[in-house]
């Protein structure tokens, strides 16, 4: 278990050194302004003796403090460590997130966790210092407050993004926590752009973030993804509202060179959405990893210290829809990167619903398909194999009766067992969608062909059970020690060999990474 907050002396240091690697893992609140700050505030340092470090920005407002207007802390990546993985506040916190106390009470977030209430809200106290319902409340008036700088966004609008039943009640709570009213937040009103919005999302340095477009564009599907040299862009939504985002680096400035945050451009995505759809943004390029914490765990293994050194930025690439990745990995068996992304783009062509024009003119053509849309298919003439076809069948209808979900309240074992248990379904298939549609960071598909013959440096391959033994060492950031094999394993392929492509592999229990 982590610790919730960095020792004294490493905290005062982060923050008179307005090093970015500590941002998110603390915040400094200065009892005589009662103002709380990010340890990369441009402010200037206050006093040692008026400072109280929090592990959180929810454990400072329950404190009392105010978000510094300056630094602005909703801008902070979270704390990884917390925020990902099997350990129970790890789960709620994504649950959190995905909005389970909107509307359900406390009570139902507990019990999807099998746990008692009062030994969650203990748990939250003892760790983060604030209860979950005050991490809810700090996460949807930080939200709040981001769309009021960075977005013209109406204000009715940002409530209902920020989960606020009526603006009357967003008003009140931000008045209260703030002691300002919204409104005051936004000194000079913004000129709206069209349907476009533009939000920066923050991350810890260092982000390798071309690696994390060299892995996307590989198996991007015409007409739902495009991905060129700087960006990632979608098509999002679903038949009824759709839209489109795009991903790049925010843009650099001769006071920012550096800067520690990508930007996020939606279109027509609806205010109640938003959240999830940052969300998204956020686990799909691992935007909360702590790289130091994960690559001083894995350092030690005398294999992985030269791959962590060569590339200290590398993420973990999650997927933007879970059923998406599913398909893609069962299609994804015993094929390349290359072939597997023809035959789900077949599929998506064949079955995906078709896009309005003014998507449209954007280069998309239709969304993924759902699960209803495959569940009864004809798949004739796509160049999909019976037992595949069948492990998509199969899929589509488990989720559909709820034998088998993208359930962030459950552990990775749960998780996996639940998957297995479909037919066509190996313990492969399910790491690698717990990899890559959960984001999880100890998913770790032993099976693999690539891994067994990556690991050992005397062109040997190790059995899969003696694999799983050696990453023991590695928990809980076993799949942080995948990519970077993969990676390694992608960089070895002779130059003639198109990046995107992987030799064939024979094995039903090594599909292509």
């Amino acid at each position: 278990m982590p610790p919730p907050l960095p020792a004294t002396d490493i905290c005062e240091q982060a923050r008179l050194s307005r090093d970015a690697r500590f941002d998110g893992l603390f915040f400094t609140a200065v009892r005589t302004t009662r103002i709380y700050c990010r340890p990369v505030c441009p402010a200037p340092a206050p006093k040692a003796v008026n400072v109280t470090y929090y592990p959180n920005a929810a454990a400072a407002e329950a404190a009392g403090f105010r978000p510094c207007l300056r630094c602005r802390p909703e801008l902070a990546p979270s704390n990884g460590h917390w925020h990902r993985g099997d350990d129970i506040v790890a789960r709620a916190l994504a649950l959190i997130e995905q909005g389970a106390l909107n509307e359900a009470p406390l009570s139902a977030l507990a019990e999807r966790l099998h746990i008692g209430e009062r030994q969650l809200r203990r748990l939250f106290v003892e760790r983060l210092g604030a209860a979950p319902v005050g991490v809810h409340g700090t996460r949807r008036l930080l939200f709040a407050k981001q769309l009021l700088t960075e977005t013209a966004l109406p204000i009715t609008e940002v409530a209902l993004a920020a989960g606020f039943n009526s603006v009357r009640r967003f008003n009140a709570v931000f008045q209260d926590a703030y002691r300002m009213p919204p409104r005051d937040l936004r000194k000079e009103p913004r000129e709206a752009t069209g349907d476009a919005l533009t939000l920066r999302l923050g991350y810890r340095p260092p982000y390798d973030f071309p690696a994390m477009l060299d892995f996307l564009r590989g198996r991007a599907l015409p007409g739902i993804e495009v991905v060129d040299e700087i960006a990632y862009t979608r098509v999002i939504g679903n038949a009824d509202t759709s839209g489109w985002l795009r991903v790049d680096a925010w843009p650099g400035t001769r006071s920012d060179a550096a800067p520690t945050a990508v930007r996020l451009q939606l279109h027509g995505c609806a205010p109640s959405h938003l959240q999830d759809t940052v969300q998204r943004v956020r686990r799909m390029f691992d935007l909360d990893a702590d790289p130091d914490t994960i690559a001083a765990h894995l350092g030690h293994d005398a294999r992985l210290a030269p791959l962590l050194r060569a590339r200290p930025g590398l993420r973990l690439p999650s997927g933007w829809d879970g059923f998406e990745i599913a398909v893609r990995a069962v299609i994804g068996q015993q094929v390349s990167v290359a072939a597997a992304r023809t035959l789900t783009a077949r599929l998506s062509q064949r079955f995906g619903t078709p896009l309005p024009e003014t998507i449209a003119a954007q280069g998309f053509a239709h969304l993924f398909p759902t699960p209803d849309a495959l569940v009864d298919a004809d798949f004739d003439g796509l160049g999909l194999i019976g037992s595949r076809i069948a492990t998509i069948r199969g899929i589509a209808a488990a989720l559909l009766d709820g034998r088998v979900d993208f359930d962030r309240a459950r552990t990775l074992d749960d998780f996996v067992e639940r998957w297995v248990a479909l037919p066509g379904i190996g313990p492969w298939t399910a790491q690698y969608i717990a990899l890559r549609a959960l984001g999880h960071p100890d998913a770790f598909p032993a099976e693999d062909l690539v891994l067994q013959k990556m690991l050992p440096t005397d062109g040997t391959r190790m059995s899969a059970k003696a694999l799983r033994a050696h990453a023991e060492a590695w928990r809980p950031w076993r799949g942080y020690a995948v990519f970077h094999l993969w990676r390694e394993a992608s960089a070895s392929i002779p130059a003639r060999t198109a990046p995107s492509t992987r030799p064939r592999v024979r094995s039903t229990r090594s599909p292509s990474p």
